[in-house]
């Protein structure tokens, strides 16, 4: 089976499962797939361990074909961000812009900071050894919200104006910083290459800097190139070449090509929307990219229940899966309250709005594709085989279940008291 019969055979079986909970369940369907991706996941074990066509051992090698790391931040990623960018209003986002910019940066870091200090010492009381720069490491992939997870499922709750634009933005922005900080640790961790504050800060500019620099350059490209035609299916066409040769051409220039796909989207969404696209074309617009973002979601969280099969299970690593979720939430609670703290200074806000960015700050498929991306053979258990990727992927995985399951599916109800509580002041 090749590569593209397995895209394939996982794309008929997320489609499927939409389908199904249209009919029956009408969960969020990034809820839906994950769950049913966790299921089929349990009977391909179970059918596996019973010597049942040998299942398991199947998926798990069809499904080590595919380079997660490259599908997700070097494929799929762009799609969904620049999907994500189109539907950002500018108006919400401008009244917004000091907030999200304190949420994506201080935040990130406050909680990178914080997980990495209470996993080193919880791993110190277990008596596991492991070096403090793993512990960071894991703080930055899991630190930033990830913006497949979080969009594809406040986009479809009528939360409170800022908080919701809170959400989407910080989702939207906080990858570029939390991707810098991933990538200065692995540096640090597997190159043995001690950091300096000119290299950090010189990555910072080229990756982020870089991308939102190059992300109105391209915006503005294609701003010019679909305004020269009236046809409506070239003007939407050429909206794909943003996320395909644009993207491609980020990572080649080093340039944070997440960062480059939000800011082209925005300007596409709020600029070119209104003076380049013919009428027909402003109708269609969201719905083809709605269609696109909702296919390439069910796939990519399908992939996420079922990635796990390459991996067989000690009895550490389910120690650290409990120990991980609350760990991560309370250093996004800490890090949210933090720049709330300054927030409430100068703005009213609704009361429940630090509850809601801690329970609303999901995690998905960059977290997964960050962490796949850890080394391995580093050896923390050595008599036991198990070594930092492990470790990191368990901890990743087991945050990013309970965000989508958990968090997800309960957060409806968060957001509703939210608009119950919300004065004539607030938004």
């Amino acid at each position: 089976m090749t590569v593209y019969v397995t895209l394939c055979a996982i794309a008929a079986l997320a489609m499927l499962i939409a389908f199904i909970n249209s009919k029956i369940g009408h969960l969020q369907p990034t809820i839906a797939i994950t769950a049913g991706a966790l299921l089929l996941s349990l009977l391909i074990v179970v059918a596996g361990n019973q010597n049942w066509f040998y299942l398991r051992d199947v998926a798990g090698t069809y499904l080590g074909q595919l380079n997660f790391e490259d599908f997700l931040l070097k494929g799929m990623l762009g799609f969904l961000l620049f999907a994500g960018g189109l539907g950002i209003k500018l108006p919400n986002l401008e009244d917004q812009k000091w907030e999200i910019a304190s949420l994506a940066l201080a935040a990130t870091l406050i909680s990178t900071l914080f997980i990495g200090v209470a996993l080193y010492g919880l791993f110190a009381l277990l008596q596991i050894p492991i070096d403090f720069v793993y512990c960071l490491l894991f703080g930055a992939l899991i630190s930033p919200t990830d913006p497949i997870a979080v969009l594809a499922i406040v986009k479809k709750l009528d939360a409170p104006k800022r908080i919701a634009t809170q959400i989407e933005g910080e989702s939207l922005f906080n990858d570029g910083f939390g991707l810098v900080l991933f990538v200065t640790l692995f540096t640090v961790a597997f190159d043995n290459q001690a950091p300096t504050v000119a290299g950090v800060a010189g990555l910072f500019l080229q990756e982020a800097g870089g991308g939102i620099l190059y992300g109105l350059v391209l915006g503005w490209v294609f701003h010019l190139l679909i305004s020269a035609t009236d046809d409506h299916s070239m003007e939407l066409l050429l909206t794909l070449g943003i996320p395909t040769g644009g993207y491609v051409l980020a990572d080649a220039i080093h340039v944070s090509g997440p960062l480059a796909m939000v800011v082209s989207g925005i300007m596409i969404g709020n600029w070119t929307r209104h003076t380049g696209f013919s009428a027909e074309s402003q109708r269609n617009l969201d719905h083809f990219w709605e269609l696109v973002d909702e296919f390439l979601n069910s796939v990519l969280f399908l992939l996420i229940g079922m990635v796990m099969l390459q991996y067989q299970f000690h009895h550490e690593d389910w120690i650290l899966m409990v120990i991980a979720i609350p760990v991560v939430l309370a250093g996004r609670y800490l890090s949210v309250k933090a720049c709330y703290l300054g927030f409430r200074r100068f703005r009213h806000y609704n009361p429940l709005s630090e509850r809601i960015l801690t329970w609303g700050g999901l995690r998905g498929g960059l977290a997964l594709a960050m962490a796949m991306s850890v080394p391995a053979g580093v050896m923390v258990v050595p008599q036991k085989g198990i070594d930092i990727k492990e470790i990191i992927l368990v901890m990743t995985y087991s945050v990013v279940v309970f965000s989508i399951l958990v968090q997800g599916s309960s957060i409806t109800g968060m957001i509703q008291s939210a608009k119950a509580q919300q004065s004539d002041s607030s938004d």
